[in-house]
């Protein structure tokens, strides 16, 4: 039976495709709603009444790509773009724009439902991650400063503000700061999910980190690219430490 948990609003003007989405997700326990204006979208992406939005790019009115904008503006809930297949062009800028994924057109509802999934439950252990840390555990590497309580980044002190994806991609970098991370493991950590064939999807996200956190710290190139293989963050000038700043109870 669907639950407040699992509420879906698709964004998308094709009527048959909307109505073969939702009664597949239907039968997988979703609860789905499909409008085909983004305007209408937005409006309903903004009401808090959804736990997730699949957004497609080409749309009447406002598109796909103005939609992401004016939610990301007001919101931080999830957004899977749909895009059309084999345009990089479509998922790079949803991608920049905020997007947590994008799945190509056509699809197969199981692979749609398989995305929502990973996606709504990565959502689910940043919010219980975020109770459990509400004493504030902070991890700190070189210039940059990660609150695991309120999932803000500080470099240098300054706020910089990051996706919900940017933000778990850095926790895994800089917990293995001067270590290289595998890129298929920062999909399956980040992403939950393995990567498609020519999936840039981690690459455009590690792209927007360096640009939001600089690409260079003291000289030395903060996220470095092991071809082949994965990322590196290696802004080390500063011993890497984490710490746990316990609440106290003052009612003696």
């Amino acid at each position: 039976m669907p639950t407040s948990e699992n509420r879906v609003l698709i964004i998308d003007d094709d009527l048959e495709l909307c109505e073969l989405v939702t009664e597949y997700l239907g039968s997988q326990a979703f609860d789905v709603e499909a409008v085909q204006r983004g305007e209408q979208g937005v409006e309903l992406a903004l009401s808090g009444k959804y736990s997730l939005v699949v957004l497609d790019v080409m749309l009447p009115g406002i598109d796909g790509f103005e939609a992401l904008r004016r939610i990301r503006a007001r919101s931080a809930m999830p957004v899977l773009m749909l895009t059309a297949r084999g345009d990089d062009v479509d998922r790079i800028i949803g991608l920049e724009l905020g997007a947590d994924d994008y799945l190509p057109k056509p699809f197969n509802p199981r692979e749609l439902a398989a995305r929502i999934r990973a996606i709504l439950r990565r959502a689910t252990l940043r919010e219980q991650a975020t109770r459990e840390h509400a004493a504030s555990e902070h991890l700190t590497v070189g210039d940059v400063e990660m609150d695991l309580g309120t999932r803000q980044v500080r470099r240098d002190g300054r706020l910089i503000q990051l996706t919900s994806a940017e933000f778990d991609l850095l926790e895994v970098l800089l917990r293995a700061a001067g270590h290289v991370v595998d890129r298929k493991e920062l999909f399956q950590t980040v992403l939950d999910r393995d990567p498609l064939p020519m999936d840039r999807s981690i690459d455009m996200h590690v792209s927007h980190l360096r640009r939001k956190l600089g690409h260079e710290h003291g000289g030395v190139e903060r996220i470095k690219s092991i071809r082949g293989v994965g990322y590196i963050y290696t802004c080390v000038s500063t011993d890497a430490s984490m710490t746990r700043n316990e609440t106290t109870d003052a009612l003696d």
